[in-house]
């Protein structure tokens, strides 16, 4: 129940910073409509391939490139625009004010090492993939259910600090999995990600965004068929259905996408301040960012 609270708490001071300054919210949004666009230009190909090819031998290899091809797509278009919210909580948080133009040039510096992360969690997702669709049931192949989703889940979670390693100290793959490895086994990260339990809150909110969207858009289809047997009336109802769902979906993914990138940016940085102060014999108690801070105490 107190990581719950916490967890609400960091939410509600996550969203007062991002009401304060807006542009820290502009990258979500971008990246919602990037991301509706990508999906549409890779769904098309692979609907092509399947009607050529159908889904066994050169159609199943075909289908697994383009799937393979859009799901580093998505991750490109998560990434960048993550990094750009991160870049723009930090001048938040250091200087006072988050500006577009230089987490876009952020962006630019650091586009190959994002390409190279993206290609990294397209990896693993594969992988987890592939073991889940195999449907044997012997020893090894649940082991490799279990391992390859533990991977991705430790994956994710890596991915989500090691982001602003990369964007705040300008680190590439490989040190900034290194730095956030080192700042791990230090238990720097431990007390945030234990405490505060970010994930649950968004995860519930989300749920329940989704939930009275769909119980809207039920309604209405339900009313829909209940007036008229009219196939243009079903249609049309079936199309306001539809319209009131999105945008419920929409601010879902636009809270959660902020919000767990807020906690992970602060979480990154905290941990950043702590692991100097120790570096230069401080045993002093280091402030978190604010949004934390005031959630923590500290």
């Amino acid at each position: 129940m107190q990581s719950f609270s916490l967890g609400w708490g960091f939410l509600k001071q996550a969203w007062r910073m991002a009401f304060q300054d807006k542009d820290l919210l502009k990258p979500s949004v971008y990246a919602l409509i990037a991301g509706m666009i990508v999906s549409v230009l890779g769904i098309v190909p692979m609907a092509v391939s399947y009607l050529i090819f159908g889904t066994e031998g050169i159609g199943g290899m075909v289908t697994f490139v383009l799937g393979g091809v859009l799901v580093f797509a998505q991750f490109v278009v998560t990434y960048v625009f993550s990094a750009m919210t991160i870049y723009l909580i930090y001048g938040y948080l250091s200087e006072g004010d988050g500006r577009m133009d230089k987490a876009w040039a952020i962006v630019r510096r650091d586009f190959w090492d994002i390409l190279t992360l993206a290609a990294a969690s397209t990896a693993v997702n594969l992988l987890k993939n592939a073991a889940q669709k195999n449907k044997k049931k012997n020893l090894t192949a649940n082991l490799m259910r279990t391992a390859t989703s533990l991977l991705e889940t430790l994956w994710t979670e890596a991915a989500y600090l090691v982001l602003p390693a990369m964007i705040i100290d300008d680190l590439n793959l490989k040190d900034g999995l290194k730095r956030v490895g080192n700042i791990a086994k230090e238990n720097l990260l431990l007390i945030g990600i234990s405490t505060v339990g970010v994930g649950f809150v968004t995860g519930l909110i989300g749920f329940v965004f989704v939930m009275i969207g769909l119980a809207l858009a039920g309604l209405v289809v339900f009313g829909t068929l209940s007036a008229s047997s009219s196939a243009a009336l079903t249609v049309t109802g079936l199309v306001i259905a539809a319209l009131i769902f999105l945008p419920f979906v929409l601010v879902a993914s636009i809270f959660s996408s902020y919000t767990s990138t807020a906690y992970h940016t602060c979480l990154y940085i905290w941990a950043r301040d702590v692991e100097k102060a120790r570096a230069h014999g401080s045993s002093e108690r280091v402030s978190a960012p604010a949004p934390l801070a005031a959630v923590l105490g500290y």
